[in-house]
């Protein structure tokens, strides 16, 4: 019998990493290895979805305001300025710290978008899971809500969309009624979670004189939770050298008590007495930010006495994210 001559497979165009498309994860997977999706370049595109971005919100206008009202505050609502300009037949779109029943993002019925921020996310950058939403809410139509989904692994992120000029102003509201400008004709489901949402919404209060520090009102007592921009090492060695000095706090009654971490920034937190309110807290916030900003620019290593009040703040620091 005559030999049987080799067969030879044609040889598959070359696809470079940036051109293949996702499959499912089951199946072959188009840059010609042969194996699965899942094994093959579904791992590089399921690694980056899933990779934790530190300071997700870097580099956008405000980004000490983005953590406050991504961890902090529970109404507010902030303009935001697209890169592009805004589409044809939407007037606006606006972040919002929470939307009605717990939406990614909503675009009502005069096509104006809102963009909910304190929804869980389905990859490791915030930023770029706002941004999915965010496209898919500017190109919905008007009067539905946008559903969640994991974003693709490319896609842009909020600093390719949103304006590095543009300014991010947050306005604190005691309730979620921006959520219904046409309470009379919001559905059973709208103003039921409205009411939950202003029930357990804690009285909060930006303050004017100084960056990203809110006062909010429990009812044991009250406190000033400040967003700083600062290196976290930096911030706590600053930190440290005042409440080593006993200048840490904010007036009579007032004590530094810890801070948060949250998206890569530190969150210095203050208990004040009950009978403290906001308006009462802005001159010794502003004061404040002169002795932090001097304590900032020493470099000289720490005194045993700072040394200890430094291990005390660290102890009492709270992860957020």
């Amino acid at each position: 019998m005559a030999k049987k001559q080799p067969q030879t497979k044609a040889k598959r165009p070359q696809i470079t990493d940036g051109e293949i498309p996702v499959v499912g994860a089951r199946e072959p997977c188009p840059c010609g290895s042969g194996r699965r999706y899942k094994a093959c370049h579904g791992r590089v595109a399921a690694q980056a979805v899933t990779e934790l971005v530190h300071r997700p919100f870097e580099g956008l206008p405000g980004e000490c305001d983005w953590v406050a009202l991504r961890e902090l505050v529970p109404a507010a609502t902030a303009e935001l300025t697209l890169k592009d300009g805004l589409p044809e037949g939407v007037p606006s779109v606006t972040l919002a710290t929470v939307l009605p029943m717990a939406w990614p993002a909503l675009r009502r019925e005069d096509g104006s978008v809102l963009l909910g921020l304190q929804n869980d996310t389905a990859s490791g950058d915030i930023s770029r899971d706002l941004a999915d939403t965010l496209q898919r809410a500017l190109q919905a139509k008007p009067g539905t809500p946008v559903q969640g989904r994991r974003a693709p692994a490319g896609g842009p992120r909020l600093q390719d969309l949103l304006d590095p000029a543009g300014t991010f102003e947050p306005e604190v509201h005691s309730g979620f009624e921006f959520w219904v400008p046409d309470a009379q004709n919001a559905t059973p489901e709208v103003t039921a979670s409205l009411e939950r949402a202003n029930a357990a919404a804690i009285p909060t209060v930006k303050l004017t004189g100084v960056d990203a520090a809110y006062w909010c009102e429990t009812p044991e007592k009250n406190h000033l939770r400040w967003v700083m921009p600062h290196p976290e090492e930096q911030l706590l060695d600053a930190l440290a050298r005042l409440h080593a000095a006993g200048r840490s706090s904010l007036g009579e009654g007032t004590r530094l008590v810890g801070s948060f971490r949250a998206h890569g920034l530190t969150v210095p937190v203050w208990d004040l007495p009950s009978g403290v309110l906001a308006e009462d807290i802005e001159k010794p916030a502003a004061e404040f930010a002169e002795r932090l900003a001097a304590a900032l620019a020493t470099d000289a290593p720490l005194t045993p006495e700072e040394r200890r009040a430094r291990g005390g703040l660290t102890n009492r620091q709270v992860t957020l994210s």
